[in-house]
C-alpha cells in the first residue's frame, strides 16, 4: 500500500481561467433539461468546462454524440452574445446576451400537435 501525502488543489492558478456556468445559469440550464427529460426527448447530460468555453451537453443516449450543445463564450461577449445552442451538425441555432431567450429555441420542440 502506498502511503502519500494527498495533493493539494492549486490555489487560483487554474480555476481562474476556467469558464463555468454559475448558479443562475445552471438553474434555467436545468429547467429546461427537466421538462425534456419529462418529455421523453432528453435523457443525459455532460458539463465541460475550460479556457475558452463551458459546455453542457445534452443526449438521447449516453453513447451517443450530444443532440445539443449549450455554450457559454466570455470572448463573445461584446461581439455575437456569450451563450450559444449548438445542433449536433454544428450549426448554431441561436446565440445572444440571455440565456432564457437563447434557450427558447429549444423550447419549441416541446410544442407538438396532438
Amino acid at each position: 500500500m502506498n502511503m502519500e501525502a494527498p495533493v493539494p488543489f492549486p490555489l487560483g492558478q487554474h480555476l481562474e481561467d476556467q469558464v463555468a456556468f454559475d448558479r443562475r445559469e445552471l438553474s434555467v440550464i436545468l429547467r429546461l433539461y427537466g421538462q425534456m427529460v419529462a418529455a421523453g426527448e432528453w435523457r443525459d447530460y455532460g458539463i465541460s468546462h475550460g479556457r475558452e468555453a463551458a459546455v453542457f451537453a445534452v443526449f438521447r443516449r449516453t453513447a451517443e454524440h450530444p443532440l445539443y450543445r449549450i455554450e457559454k463564450r466570455p470572448r463573445l461577449r461584446a461581439k455575437q452574445g456569450i451563450y450559444a445552442v449548438v445542433s449536433d451538425a454544428g450549426h448554431i441555432l441561436r446565440r445572444g446576451h440571455d440565456l432564457a431567450a437563447v434557450l427558447k429555441v429549444l423550447e419549441k420542440k416541446l410544442i407538438r400537435p396532438v
